[in-house]
């Protein structure tokens, strides 16, 4: 619960920053016209609005599991993720269409040095963002916090790339606008696919070989496991779960199970987001 409470408020903090972002580059938009620092406002409050179904997710992790769900709601941050990826690619095809339409229809861009400012306040906002979600992320063990922090991480140097657009402009070259418009289009597609991978294997039960490893050396260096099998671990939400079958050279059923007991504290003691973890005996 205090994860939940925790991730909860780094997306309402997170939703707010973005959204103040987008709202001051907004306004330098109407008063620059251009199409390069319009695609990156449209970035960034797309990736404001995907703190939404995040938050409806930790929202559904709080319930408890049912005779129909029985795991509980903790997936619902997976099927956050796939909305998330619509609502990107959907900012990314309306920041392509503004860049093209700007190279049949070229218009002036004005105040370059007023854009400048709007590129470094991206960057300001996004890395903000990007450090808060990574260190929450990291703390309580969310994969999307973590993933949405790194992709938030990116969209600021993406921010800087609208001053380059402006100083292509007070150079003399008007161009540079929409075709770094463009650049940022392609980008935000190059950082989606990362994303739909990230989603892909969570999907299917991947974990990173790592967390296995620290699984499997906690379990077997328990005093009285002599080997593990059959380890298995999945992530639902921001939540660990699995089984193992551990060997013991144990006497009895009692020892077995101190054994064994003494294996799950070791567990528990290296993966602190650990939820139920199943351990099967099988005595020597």
């Amino acid at each position: 619960m205090e994860a939940n409470r925790a991730g909860v408020r780094a997306l309402w903090i997170s939703l707010w920053a973005l959204l103040l972002t987008t709202a001051l580059q907004a306004v330098v938009v109407v008063f620059t016209s251009s199409v390069a620092l319009l695609a990156d406002t449209i970035h960034n409050f797309s990736d404001a609005l995907t703190a939404v179904p995040l938050l409806v997710a930790f929202a559904l992790a709080r319930r408890g599991a049912s005779r129909r769900y029985t795991y509980g709601y903790g997936r619902a941050e997976d099927l956050a993720g796939m909305f998330i990826v619509v609502v990107v690619a959907l900012s990314a095809v309306l920041a392509g269409w503004e860049a093209v339409d700007r190279f049949i229809h070229p218009t002036t861009v004005d105040n370059p040095w007023v854009l400048v400012a709007a590129g470094v306040i991206g960057f300001a906002g996004n890395e903000a963002v990007a450090v808060y979600r990574i260190r929450v992320g990291q703390r309580i063990g969310s994969a999307a916090l973590v993933a949405d922090g790194v992709h938030a991480r990116i969209d600021g140097f993406t921010s800087l790339s609208v001053v380059l657009g402006a100083i292509g402009v007070l150079l003399g070259f008007p161009l540079a606008d929409p075709i770094i418009g463009l650049l940022i289009a392609a980008s935000i597609l190059v950082l989606l696919w990362g994303t739909v991978k990230s989603i892909g294997a969570r999907l299917m039960d991947a974990i990173d070989p790592t967390l296995v490893d620290r699984a499997e050396h906690a379990l077997a260096s328990t005093t009285g496991v002599h080997g593990v099998r059959e380890l298995r671990m999945r992530w639902i939400g921001h939540r660990l779960t699995g089984s193992a079958t551990i060997e013991v050279d144990a006497s009895g059923l009692d020892a077995a199970t101190s054994v064994a007991e003494h294996a799950e504290a070791h567990l528990r003691g290296a993966l602190r987001n650990l939820d139920d973890f199943a351990i099967t005996i099988r005595c020597h």
